[in-house]
């Protein structure tokens, strides 16, 4: 049976630009990327067209495939706003390719430092570093895929490296890997100082504590429920804690003599109650049962002991971010089939999330994006689209 076409898309469905067309001077400094190539200087899609394309496809739902965007270049309205000219499946898939990544991260950078922090528990404020949830997830891709591992006989997968600063409610960093790839080793080729990284048990490994802490920052990491460890010192706790459902703060040497040398101080052990799971008879529930409390080991042994459970429950928002990242901006469909046009992707769907935090003063919503994405099909006008953000600020007086 034939494939049904999509019908062509027309400059109605595409709405208005006004915010895109906004970003073109942000852009600007990826224009001659790559132009050294181009020795007949005929070149007519330059990084920061391609970019600015990326941003059309993240926020308006119209545009699905690189065919799409294929077919918005053609429209009058979308080469005036965007200043390109038609872009032809040829010169979308060699952009994909030979275009740098890496320029984006500085662009990253820039709406990273404009981004102020958005409604938290004022607890958090006690945490001396920037709070960063660090996480991967695997992002599927096509069989025909070359670059990526194999998950098994017919799955192939790239995996996406996140670091999350949950009070400014993005993410600041998505590295892109092969899908085996150590998510350990990879956070410690990024650290930076200055940071707290919220990790889950899978990052709990000794040679990475001691790294992070030889990078200036600190870590609050679950640990496993067998660890081994030795006691120095068990300390009370206060009202506040025991109403957190701390059990136990105490100060310890983590893992047995022969693995000393890999950790070199003492670290603290918080003990906090949580709602138990039991894996399912019928497998339905995947990852290890839980049971009624689980470790949390940190070197922050200052902070109050409530905060420190405080920090940690908050790292499901990188999880709600993966969400968002791969169901709703669409980075589960991949408009590449190489790594170099992967980390484009992911880069720019990044700036999308900051810019909706820019435009809103908070982290990017499934609400929010509808509204934008509205806007751009021309189903809301700006005045509605600012009224929606204006609500949203008087929620968070």
């Amino acid at each position: 049976m034939a494939r049904k076409r999509r019908p062509k898309i027309t400059e109605d469905d595409l709405g208005s630009f006004r915010f895109i067309s906004k970003l073109l001077r942000l852009l600007t400094p990826l224009h001659d990327c790559r132009c050294d190539r181009d020795r007949g200087r005929n070149r007519k899609l330059h990084f920061d067209q391609y970019t600015a394309l990326l941003l059309l496809y993240f926020f308006n739902p119209i545009v699905t495939s690189l065919r799409g965007l294929n077919q918005a270049s053609e429209l009058k309205n979308v080469q005036r706003k965007l200043r390109c000219q038609r872009a032809s499946l040829g010169s979308l898939s060699e952009a994909a390719a030979v275009f740098d990544p890496d320029l984006l991260i500085a662009i990253i950078g820039d709406l990273a430092e404009k981004l102020q922090p958005i409604k938290h528990d004022a607890r958090l404020d006690q945490i001396g570093g920037i709070i960063t949830l660090v996480d991967g997830t695997l992002l599927p891709a096509l069989p025909k895929l070359t670059e990526a591992m194999w998950l098994d006989e017919k799955h192939k997968a790239f995996k996406g490296h996140a670091q999350f600063e949950l009070l400014k409610g993005v993410p600041t960093r998505i590295d892109i890997t092969d899908a085996n790839a150590s998510e350990c080793k990879q956070l410690a080729a990024t650290l930076l100082p200055g940071r707290v990284y919220v990790l889950d048990r899978g990052y709990a490994a000794f040679w990475l504590f001691q790294a992070v802490i030889e990078a200036k920052s600190s870590f609050v990491c679950r640990l496993r429920d067998n660890s081994v460890y030795e006691v120095i010192e068990d300390r009370p706790l206060s009202d506040d804690a025991i109403k957190a459902g701390i059990v136990s703060d105490r100060i310890i040497r983590l893992g047995g003599k022969g693995k000393r040398e890999d950790l070199k101080q003492p670290l603290r052990l918080v003990e906090v109650q949580c709602k138990p799971h039991r894996k399912s008879t019928n497998g339905s529930r995947g990852g290890p049962a839980q049971g009624d409390t689980l470790l949390i080991g940190t070197d922050l042994l200052d902070a109050p002991v409530e905060v420190i459970a405080l920090v940690y429950r908050h790292r499901w928002a990188v999880e709600i971010f993966f969400r968002f990242f791969k169901h709703i901006l669409g980075c589960r469909h991949l408009l590449s089939h190489n790594s170099n046009g992967i980390e484009i992707q992911t880069y720019t769907a990044i700036i999308a999330c900051m810019l909706i935090a820019l435009w809103t003063g908070r982290k990017p919503t499934l609400r929010t994006y509808e509204m934008i994405c509205f806007y751009f099909t021309g189903l809301a006008d700006l005045e509605e689209l600012l009224a929606h953000i204006a609500r949203l600020k008087i929620q968070d007086t």
